[in-house]
């Protein structure tokens, strides 16, 4: 092996690295826009470009010094830096979630340890007034080792921080040669056990610094709010000899606020100097004013530009304030991803991430779990989110490790900690890790709150992180979910924990914290709401179970993007995204990645829309029709409603507009409090009448636009007849034709014919079998009554019981029948059930249909459950319909999908759409398009129309697959249509939730009916 084994040794994080410091990038003049621009600064090299690379599959296949001058790279591949070598044909993607990818045998990782050897070449120009050189690399997964022009430089590891070195005596003036040597694993990768693909390579940017010989090495920015002033105190070190420092402080109008000359001081730590300056009146900092003020570090031939954001977070009794106001947390978790570059993630899609954000009425970003490239956090500085800084720390994999009772999860649970939480030989790496995160990161406002990580059990590595934490930066929060873990064998110390963090309860987990008069601590949702596939679907619930108890301060849902590697287009035009085990790994946790609010590409899943409704920033929480006074509650934290937004209102009846406006007159409703207009509106006397009142951004700020739609609130408005209409009119509508219907049986069908139809009615089976109208056939297949449904990603769980029950192969049978002739219509009536192969009947069935001459087909349904069974996926009637039956009409919840507990993003209304434009496209097929709350559903073709309406609201789905095909296949790109138009007609079907990584779906949400009583009509007309 050509470098010495570093990376199996647990005393070497680093050699030769700086020491940390927080991120800041120095110039010879003011520098403004370090976020987006700071190749700007005449002090800043950028190495990131095409470099030579050759993949080796173990270290020991490397025998070439590659990194001697000398050396002649041609026969070398090319890579672009940053990268991954996985996106660029090498080795193999992987994508497992807390297995480790290899045998758990600490500190050693594979003897055929997979390796990239990297060249480049640049030039470089020293600079009198700044001749130190550091070079600087963002981000290596998982280790490297670093040559300078054939001298070497040193090693690092901990993928997700800063290495810095010192190059200054290796650099020349003119050509120079940089070689860098980068390890698939090391002894930090049993504490890099995200849930993520996982991706080597130097995958975040590669540049060099030019400092004076003596210059501020690191400073730490501090404030304190009084009554009516506030102070900013600016701790420093200096490389070298200190030297003369002026900080000045500046407004967002670049107004001098004060100034000040950095003085020595009492050592603290690593700090030997400060300078204090003084705010009158300041403008504080929150996510929803991000007000900064300018800091110029002014030194002799060096300026450093940075922001400063006045704010206080601290923990009061059991809530947490900001400012002196109390907050909640509208959280979500955040991973670096992109289905092409991985985790290579620019600030443009930084930006284009935060704007989604921000759009969707989300305040904070748990950087789940690993410290975001510094530019993210200079980011959400300026667009004003609050962020949870996660240090590069997860040994989930070590929870899995085989124990006595192996499937007895507190087993595991009590012997998880042992190889790394509680083992003090991984103590150095622990600090090491969480001091990277605070040290780079402290001088950001954003930052209110540092985690130690993620999963990784507790012990005394993080009680002494904790600690730590807490001595170094007392004014910010500190959380680590793995603290809820006890052990037998001692007691832990969470003294320096301030939030209690929990992932994915049950409601009724909640209560019992809120019910517990031992609970000392804000209640934090780090992760919930699992977003995966079709989902959440508990979103409402939690918000209000939050917004109703003061210890719960908010929660972090999982999460922001679907994971996934984009493979090009299908023969069939469609995108094609691979995910666990397409590339043939092991381990690998399927699609458990695709879990995001996201598609990879950033498209919304409606599980986003959903979140955005559900937090909008206003809601309506009473209306006095009589008196036209509504009231609003302002659920923001800082702003004034009046300030904030705008609203229309309109009125529907029967989906048609009957009147809408403007909220004239916003009232300034200060923050968690309430307050009312007047808005008196006409309501028709019969229909389905409803006021919707949508809500607009007042003013344009850095990443909403004015006029930007913010939510909205429906209100169900009250008259004589609340029944809609036009369906009502499909309801009662009778025959008019002076025809008759004729009834031809014989032991398997009834044949019922009119002038205008011939229906085939199936004795076996209770279903008609075939249905032709004006000569066109209405059926390609029989109609069946239908109970199942494409598992869903939240049914990951629950799918098991249905496989079981084997709802997925349902049979009905029919065990006799009669009807009866009259003048104008046939009544028949049959007895049913639904059972399968191997089980016995699970649903008891009496089905009464009638045909009406003019072609009309009800059924009234009675059915009766063996509640010995799991809840139903779905109940209702499934018709094949032509596939040119493609233009959709219906009165119901739209125009996104929705479901029982999944439909604060719906609003009534009469939409249309085709049946393609109804498929929500999910990269795991599973069931989607369901619409709720219907009246009635219209599908059309160029000559005939197929009306469907019923008594009361249901739930229909239209779409060219079905159920089965999307059962079975793995990716949507696989699917074939089936040749119709499927139509289910569903009295409902089981709840949503978020059960792929949750509590079970709530009751009131199942499908758990032991009767149903359920009646639909079918009508056929020409167009």
């Amino acid at each position: 092996m050509i470098v010495p084994a570093y990376f199996e040794d647990l005393l070497i994080q680093s050699e030769n690295a700086l020491p940390n410091r927080a991120y800041f990038i120095p110039a010879s003049n003011r520098l403004d826009d370090t976020a987006e621009h700071r190749e700007r600064s005449d002090r800043f090299q950028l190495l990131n470009g095409d470099w030579k690379f050759r993949y080796y599959p173990s270290i020991h296949d490397l025998t070439e010094l590659f990194y001697e001058e000398g050396f002649d790279p041609s026969a070398y591949d090319t890579i672009p830096v940053p990268s991954v070598w996985q996106n660029h044909g090498y080795d193999q993607h992987q994508y497992t979630n807390i297995h480790y990818p290899f045998p758990a045998d600490p500190p050693f990782v594979p003897q055929d340890n997979p390796c990239g050897a990297y060249l480049t070449s640049f030039t470089y120009a020293k600079d009198e007034k700044a001749p130190k050189a550091y070079l600087n690399f963002e981000g290596v997964d998982s280790c490297l080792y670093v040559w300078l022009n054939g001298e070497y430089v040193g090693y690092n590891q901990i993928s997700h921080s800063t290495s810095e070195f010192d190059v200054t005596d290796k650099i020349r003036e003119g050509e120079n040669t940089l070689a860098v040597l980068v390890l698939k694993w090391c002894d930090g990768s049993y504490l890099e056990d995200q849930d993520k693909f996982r991706t080597s390579g130097i995958f975040r940017d590669v540049y060099i610094i030019k400092r004076p010989e003596n210059h501020v090495r690191d400073y730490f920015v501090t404030t304190q709010q009084e009554e009516d002033k506030a102070t900013v105190r600016v701790r420093f070190s200096f490389a070298g000899e200190s030297v003369p420092t002026v900080i000045r402080l500046l407004d967002a109008e670049d107004r001098l606020i004060d100034a000040a000359e950095v003085t020595t001081k009492e050592h603290i730590g690593n700090y030997t100097h400060q300078a204090i300056l003084n705010i009158p009146q300041p403008t504080l900092w929150n996510p929803e004013k991000p007000y900064l003020y300018t800091m110029l570090v002014e030194c002799e031939n060096e300026i450093i530009t940075d922001r400063v954001g006045i704010r206080e977070i601290k923990v009061d009794g059991m809530q947490v304030f900001l400012n002196g106001t109390p907050i909640k947390f509208r959280g979500v978790n955040r991973h670096d991803s992109d289905p092409v570059t991985g985790p290579v993630i620019s600030v443009e899609h930084m930006k284009r991430d935060l704007r989604m954000i921000k759009e969707h009425n989300f305040n904070a970003i748990r950087t789940s779990h690993y410290p975001n490239a510094p530019m993210f956090y200079q980011l959400c500085d300026q667009y004003g989110f609050l962020v949870i800084d996660e240090a590069d720390h997860e040994s989930h994999g070590a929870a899995e490790l085989y124990c006595g009772e192996n499937d007895v999860w507190e087993n595991h649970t009590e012997h998880w900690n042992e190889p790394f939480a509680d083992n003090p030989k991984f103590l150095e790496a622990t600090m090491e890790r969480t001091q990277r995160c605070v040290q780079r990161d402290k001088n950001r406002p954003c930052v209110i709150c540092w985690s130690m990580g993620n999963e990784s059990a507790y012990g005394c590595c993080f009680e002494a992180a904790l600690a730590w934490t807490k001595n170094f930066d007392p004014a910010r929060l500190t959380h680590y979910e793995s603290a809820q873990y006890r052990s037998r064998k001692r007691k832990y110390d969470f003294s320096n924990i301030d939030l209690y963090s929990n992932m994915y309860p049950a409601l009724e987990t909640l209560q019992e914290y809120v019910d517990d008069p031992e609970s000392d601590k804000p209640y934090l949702m780090c992760e919930y709401s699992h977003a995966m596939g079709n989902g959440p679907g508990d979103l409402e619930d939690y918000w209000q179970f939050i917004q109703a108890n003061e210890c719960m301060c908010g929660a972090f849902i999982w999460e922001w993007c679907d994971h996934a590697i984009y493979k090009g287009k299908a023969p069939n035009g469609k995108d094609m995204y691979w995910y666990g085990g397409d590339h043939g790994e092991y381990p690998h946790d399927g699609n458990f990645c695709m879990d995001g609010l996201v598609y990879p590409d950033r498209r919304p899943h409606t599980g986003l829309m959903e979140y955005k409704n559900v937090h909008r920033p206003v809601r309506v929480v009473d209306y006095d029709q009589a008196t036209g006074q509504l009231t609003l509650h302002n659920y923001m934290d800082f702003v004034s409603l009046q300030d904030y937004i705008t609203a229309s209102y309109q009125v529907t009846c029967d989906g048609a507009l009957v009147q809408e406006g403007q909220l004239d007159k916003i009232p300034a409703i200060a923050p968690h409090m309430s307050g009312t207009v007047t808005l008196n509106v006409q309501v028709p006397a019969k229909g389905r009448c409803f006021l919707k009142i949508s809500y607009f951004a007042k003013n344009n700020s850095e990443l909403i636009s004015e006029g930007f739609d913010l939510g909205f609130d429906e209100i169900t408005l009250e008259n004589q007849d609340d029944r809609n209409q036009i369906a009502l009119a499909y309801w009662q509508s009778k025959a008019i034709l002076e025809d008759s219907i004729s009834v031809t049986e014989d032991y398997r069908y009834l044949t019922l014919t009119a002038a205008n139809f011939t229906y085939r009615y199936d004795k076996f089976t209770g279903m008609f079998a075939r249905m032709t109208y004006q000569g066109m056939e209405l059926l390609d297949r029989p109609m069946d009554l239908n109970v199942w449904r494409a598992p869903t990603d939240n049914d990951r769980k629950l799918k098991a019981d249905w496989f079981a029950a084997h709802y997925d192969k349902a049979i009905t049978r029919a065990y006799n029948t009669h009807f009866v002739a009259m003048d104008s219509e046939v009544r028949i009536h049959s007895d049913l059930s639904i059972g399968a192969i191997a089980v016995q009947r699970f649903m008891t069935v009496e089905i009464d249909w009638t045909v009406t001459v003019a072609g009309g087909v009800c059924a009234n349904i009675l059915t009766k459950r063996n509640i010995e069974f799991p809840e139903l996926p779905r109940f209702g009637l499934r018709l094949f319909v032509p596939e040119n039956m493609e233009q959709v009409a219906y009165f119901g919840l739209g125009p996104m999908e929705n479901y029982i507990d999944k439909r604060n993003a719906a609003s009534h209304g009469l939409y249309r759409d085709t049946v393609d434009g109804l498929q929500e496209d999910y990269i795991r097929p599973q069931e989607n398009g369901a619409h709720g709350s219907c009246d009635y559903v219209l599908l059309e073709s160029d000559k005939l129309r197929l009306i469907a309406v019923g008594p009361e609201p249901f739930s229909f789905n239209a779409s060219h697959y079905t159920q089965e095909e999307l059962t079975e296949k793995a990716h949507n790109y696989e699917l074939n249509k089936c040749g119709s138009t499927v139509l289910c007609l569903d009295y409902r079907q089981n709840g949503i939730g978020s059960a792929s990584c949750g509590p079970v779906l709530q009751k009131k949400y199942k499908l758990i009916d032991e009767t149903i009583d359920f009646a639909i009509r079918v009508i056929p007309e020409l167009k």
